[in-house]
């Protein structure tokens, strides 16, 4: 019973996991970027959940829809004032530029609301259901349930609609997108507000039950690029599945050996994944 409580634990801090590489995976996916911001971005939401909380009274339930909102136009403002310079230079350049993006975060965090850890108390998803001997934390059955949810509507996006099917286009070609009517500029702008919007869902989840402070996104960035690379770069149910397994390792790694050489055991996977297929489980290329 013990193990399966372990497995569960897992699971659904995996499913956030894999919400969090989905943003991460669509941008590389559009525009062969790897953004290292891209989880403190979702220490952004976090500090906007928690104003939303003791500010404004806002359970961070009814302040997801405002944060998505916001986040798509910071991810579109953020690509049209630092990311489209870079595009089509070198790629140490776009390395260091959302290194840069990192660095002003961080550091705008701890300027505007302390080091201090913060933390949304009493949330409606607070507390947790019992089943026999297996304790669920609301919460985050309610980030795993979203995990699911939002993955399904990006790809539905991606493959059922007009705009995704150009998304799609521009990432298989971008130099032949333009022939066809399609604006690169704008797929690229699109794909930073989704991606931004989709990891804006993770933090707000996660301030349900996680603590807030200026670096909250570094464990949360490497655990996303590892399984963005163990996915596939591009592909959405690559990296939910790939959250997902990061997760479940992660926790068993733990129980059976030491929670302190829980990464390793991630990394090792990864390592030999990469060493045995470069592309990822689920890429079509490297």
């Amino acid at each position: 019973m013990v193990l399966l409580q372990v497995i569960l634990s897992g699971v659904t801090a995996g499913l956030v996991y894999g919400l969090i590489s989905i943003g991460l995976s669509l941008i590389w996916g559009i525009m062969d970027m790897v953004n290292f911001a891209h989880a403190d971005f979702m220490m952004l939401s976090m500090y906007f959940t928690y104003l939303a909380w003791s500010k404004l009274a806002l359970d961070p339930m009814y302040s997801l829809p405002l944060i998505i909102i916001l986040m798509f136009f910071i991810g579109i403002f953020v690509y049209r004032t630092v990311i489209r310079k870079t595009v089509g230079g070198e790629v140490v350049t776009q390395i260091l530029a959302t290194f840069g993006i990192v660095v002003f975060l961080q550091n705008m965090a701890q300027f505007l609301w302390s080091a201090n850890y913060q933390m949304v108390r009493n949330p409606i998803v607070s507390g947790s259901f019992v089943l026999g001997d297996l304790f669920l934390h609301k919460g985050q059955i309610v980030a795993g349930l979203a995990s699911l949810i939002t993955a399904f509507l990006i790809w539905t996006f991606l493959h059922r609609t007009k705009l995704g099917w150009a998304l799609q286009a521009t990432a298989q070609n971008r130099g032949a997108a333009p022939l066809i009517g399609i604006s690169v500029d704008k797929m690229f702008s699109l794909a930073w507000g989704i991606g931004l919007a989709s990891v804006g869902v993770a933090g707000v989840l996660l301030a349900n039950y996680y603590y807030i402070f200026p670096q909250v996104g570094a464990t949360f960035q490497l655990l996303a690029l590892v399984a963005v690379a163990l996915g596939g770069f591009g592909s959405i149910p690559g990296a939910l599945l790939a959250g997902l397994t990061v997760g479940i390792v992660e926790a068993l790694s733990g129980f059976f050996i030491e929670p302190a050489y829980k990464y390793v055991v991630v990394f090792s996977l990864y390592i030999m994944v990469v060493l045995m297929r470069p592309q990822g489980l689920f890429g079509t290329h490297h």
